[in-house]
């Protein structure tokens, strides 16, 4: 089971101790549209745990935060990050339930969630499929049947194969910084394009 904690929890422990680690799990564009100002953007598709561990550097110990839109994707990265032996710890609710308690966000450009395009993809196919079933031919009907048992299989194994293949379109993707000052210039066009 994964460990969590509530995001008013995390808000008092980095008070505390400013040296707390999260990495926001969600897509560039997700995170670009608000995010918390000490996250690091590490969307789920591109998580390498060796990664992160090398970058602890001896650290694997010490709880690292992990943060998604509502939860279901920071649970998964918690569960690769643990695989190789981190302390990860999954923030309840995610970015949602930490801008719905009122704790600061850094706030830019509008952008539509990964589970919302989830859906929207969905009900586009499902729909598309009907109307070819009933005006072209009816084997079109199996390709609604493809999607519903896809989404079956999606809240059983909480694996969902068509928000990786969206994370990484281009729409999902920002441009990205350069260097060290990465999250911070992300963070700096993020308050520039505020709306």
């Amino acid at each position: 089971m994964t460990a969590s904690i509530t995001p008013k929890q995390l808000a008092q422990l980095h008070q505390l101790d400013s040296s707390s680690y999260l990495i926001d799990v969600r897509t560039p564009a997700e995170y670009r549209q608000m995010h918390i100002d000490f996250a690091r953007n590490v969307p789920l598709n591109r998580l390498d745990p060796n990664v992160i561990a090398a970058e602890r550097n001896g650290r694997a110990n010490e709880a690292l935060y992990v943060i998604c839109q509502s939860g279901a994707r920071g649970t998964q990265a918690c569960e690769k990050l643990a695989a190789a032996g981190l302390n990860a710890v999954n923030v309840e609710g995610g970015t949602l339930a930490w801008d719905a308690v009122g704790l600061p966000l850094v706030r830019g450009l509008k952008t539509i969630s990964l589970e919302r395009q989830v859906r929207i993809a969905i009900g586009i196919v499902v729909l598309t499929s009907s109307v070819l079933a009933t005006f072209v031919h009816p084997y079109w009907i199996g390709l609604a049947a493809f999607m519903g048992a896809g989404l079956i299989f999606s809240g059983i194994t909480d694996f969902c194969g068509l928000a990786i293949l969206l994370g990484r379109m281009p729409w999902n993707q920002v441009a990205e910084a350069s260097g060290d000052n990465a999250h911070e210039n992300t963070s700096m066009s993020c308050s520039l394009g505020r709306k």
